[in-house]
């Protein structure tokens, strides 16, 4: 890896961040605030928000194997995937490196930012190659994307051909883990001390059933971690987010059951769909979805759509070509499609 200081935009590592409120009196007891004009009526909403979520942090700190100095929580994954190309690239100058297909706001967050964004094709298989990966990155390239499990696709990718990028890259590599719970393969956070150009990403939004509350999570090393909490909006995780959060975070096995009926809902409903007669193949799955290439994707998609039920229709996703991405859903939920898909002629 190089430095962090060379593979960081000069004026981010030369950044002041803005200094909260919160931040001043950090580490001692007070029970009057008249420091941030804050309306006293109205408590608790009235008061700003930790800054930097130290209670939540600490709650998802044993749960994920991670000390609370390499955590970073946003506005959704979206933020953490926003926040790398405005601490590394460089607008107009810098690119990135991304397989593909996968998760679009990658691409919308380079064009946002006038970063290149250059895609490697996964092959027949859906899986990624190493070689070709790195070999599409220049002097220019900060960051490589992989999302394992991956989006649209629904594969998660062996452990040591995302190692291998992750080691001879010099740059930063971001995994992106949103469905990491439903899958088997272990995850890469646990590598962040190992290799200091790792970032992780998980979510609230899949596994913990929690999309309306938008918190996201970064795993990496102290000192990303340090650029990340520079350049963020100071209050980015409001306090209704936070408390949400914590409540959700007390009950692990109400999630813990509640990932084992997806996964037990998984099987059924892809042997399910494959036995359809418009059903031309089932793709293995580590997700809550998967992916379905079948007889007439725009004409299903729209039979569907007509009787309210709602996939994803990607067709012209690249690779995708006649593919439906269909969530997993309560049983009374894949019951429903079931029997709309059996009466579709």
């Amino acid at each position: 890896m190089k430095p962090l200081s060379e593979l960081t935009r000069p004026n981010i590592w030369a950044l002041k961040p803005y200094s909260c409120a919160r931040d001043e009196f950090k580490g001692m007891k007070a029970d009057v605030f008249l420091d941030a004009n804050e309306n006293p009526h109205s408590a608790p909403i009235n008061r700003y928000p930790d800054p930097l979520q130290e209670e939540l942090k600490a709650m998802i700190s044993p749960l994920k194997g991670v000390p609370t100095a390499n955590i970073f929580l946003g506005n959704g994954s979206d933020e953490a995937i926003d926040l790398p190309y405005r601490i590394f690239c460089r607008p107009g100058v810098d690119n990135v490196v991304a397989i593909s297909p996968t998760y679009g706001m990658y691409e919308v967050c380079a064009d946002t930012n006038d970063i290149e964004y250059r895609k490697v094709p996964l092959d027949e298989n859906y899986d990624m190659d190493p070689d070709r990966l790195l070999a599409a990155a220049d002097e220019n390239t900060k960051i490589i994307f992989i999302c394992s499990p991956n989006n649209p696709t629904a594969n998660a990718f062996a452990p040591e051909k995302v190692e291998r990028v992750i080691s001879e890259f010099p740059g930063i590599v971001i995994v992106d883990e949103a469905y990491s719970e439903f899958s088997a393969v272990r995850p890469m956070r646990q590598l962040i001390a190992k290799y200091p150009n790792l970032i992780v990403l998980n979510t609230f939004s899949k596994a913990w059933g929690a999309a309306s509350i938008r918190l996201g999570m970064a795993f990496a090393s102290a000192d990303i971690i340090a650029l990340f909490n520079k350049v963020k909006y100071p209050y980015n995780v409001n306090i209704l987010t936070q408390e949400k959060a914590k409540e959700i975070l007390s009950n692990v096995t109400l999630l813990q059951r509640r990932i084992a009926l997806i996964l037990e809902e998984r099987e059924h409903l892809m042997h399910s769909v494959s036995l359809l007669p418009i059903c031309e193949k089932v793709y293995p799955s580590d997700a809550n979805f998967f992916l379905a290439k079948v007889t007439d994707a725009n004409g299903i998609y729209k039979y569907l759509v007509q009787r309210g039920i709602i996939v994803r229709n990607r067709n012209k996703v690249e690779l995708c070509e006649g593919c439906l991405r269909i969530t997993i859903g309560t049983k009374e939920e894949n019951t429903k499609l079931l029997s709309a898909l059996r009466q579709y002629v």
